[in-house]
């Protein structure tokens, strides 16, 4: 394998593998790049065995081949370059030489014998604009369960539909969930995948990389996921369980609501909560016809109290939450007016963005004895 390319090409997609790699493997093969010489292209590949990406950039050919590159190492010296042209050849005891200009360097590479083989990609089921499932994801991904014994709560639960498109992610204290309108062509099923949380952040970020017009092509088989923007194919195992009934959660009898700005919710909350407990983040919040008033307090910190001025008909109600819960919403939500929605003191709030922007989404947090 012997080929040269641009350093800004290359560091491009050299980035885009980072978030696969695995760092901390027992398994060495694992924290090197497999790289594949071929025609005018060079193909990179990342995997950690559960997730992975193949990418590739233009290069000039002088022999074809493929050889493995630790990762880690190759972007910290690829960025450390200067702009213009790297060379790369594979030597002896699978050694890489990398040389720009008068620089040289020879990195310590492994058997590409020994890296794993990954699946082809399937025939695609839908294509998704890509800003539209990276807007899902920034909506529902923080209300992951992080509990690792929780395995069907490590992801999201991914809903295609003929005419729709949803995402619900939660923890088993709160739920996000947003819905939006969008005709798929030739898709006539319902379809629901469990995606697990590092392959939405990596969707994320290649999703974050693609043109406005550009589309995520979707597709799934047995074991896996795989989300291909032009040449770049992110392929996830997917998480196998039982997702839980999240229709059941959702609040049916909303009796107390009240629209606050998001912005205006937001600072009272974060100011607020810096008094509250640290282990337990609980706020009070007391709606009454005066309005809201929000109020924390701890005995190592002292106490918090606002007032919001709102117009409210209905029954006074005192109920506590965990700040830290809303204001993962709030950060994620459109600005304009949220609707805040109680039953009663024991019951789940329930906060909906009112500003139109196409979707419909719902937020659910359990609450807190205060």
């Amino acid at each position: 394998m012997e080929f040269s390319v641009k350093k800004f090409d290359l560091l491009e997609e050299l980035q885009m593998t980072q978030g696969v790699v695995e760092r901390k493997t027992t398994i060495p093969i694992l924290s090197n790049l497999l790289c594949e010489a071929s025609g005018n292209r060079l193909t990179i590949t990342a995997t950690d065995l559960e997730l992975s990406i193949r990418t590739s950039c233009e290069v000039k050919v002088k022999k074809e081949g493929s050889g493995t590159i630790p990762a880690k190492k190759l972007l910290e010296l690829v960025r450390l370059l200067p702009e213009g042209e790297i060379r790369f050849k594979l030597l002896e005891n699978h050694w890489v030489q990398v040389t720009s200009d008068r620089r040289n360097y020879k990195l310590v590479g492994m058997s590409r014998d020994n890296f794993p083989q990954l699946p082809a990609f399937p025939h695609a089921l839908v294509k998704i604009p890509a800003k539209l499932l990276a807007g899902l994801i920034a909506r529902t991904t923080f209300a992951i369960s992080l509990e690792e014994s929780r395995y069907t709560l490590n992801g999201a639960l991914l809903v295609l539909k003929p005419s729709s498109i949803s995402m619900v992610a939660t923890d088993g204290h709160r739920l996000a969930l947003i819905e939006v309108d969008h005709k798929f062509e030739g898709f006539s099923s319902e379809t629901r995948v469990l995606v697990p949380k590092k392959a939405m952040n990596e969707v994320q970020r290649l999703a974050g990389e693609a043109g406005d017009e550009d589309m995520i092509e979707f597709a799934q088989d047995e074991s896996h996921l795989y989300f291909q923007v032009g040449r770049r194919l992110l392929t996830s195992r997917k998480l196998t369980g039982q997702f839980p009934n999240y229709e059941a959660v959702l609040p049916r009898e909303v009796t107390k609501t009240v629209a606050i700005e998001r912005a205006e919710l937001q600072d009272a909350l974060r100011r607020v909560s810096q008094l509250a407990d640290q282990r337990s983040h609980a706020v009070k919040f007391v709606l009454a016809k005066e309005g809201l008033e929000i109020s924390a307090s701890s005995p190592e910190y002292g106490e918090a109290r606002e007032a919001i001025d709102r117009e409210y008909q209905g029954e006074p109600v005192t109920i506590g939450f965990n700040a830290e819960y809303l204001l993962d919403f709030l950060a994620a939500a459109p600005d304009g007016p949220i609707s805040f929605e109680l039953k009663d003191e024991q019951s789940a709030g329930q906060l909906r963005p009112l500003a139109d922007d196409g979707s419909r989404y719902r937020y659910v947090v359990m609450p807190m004895r205060i």
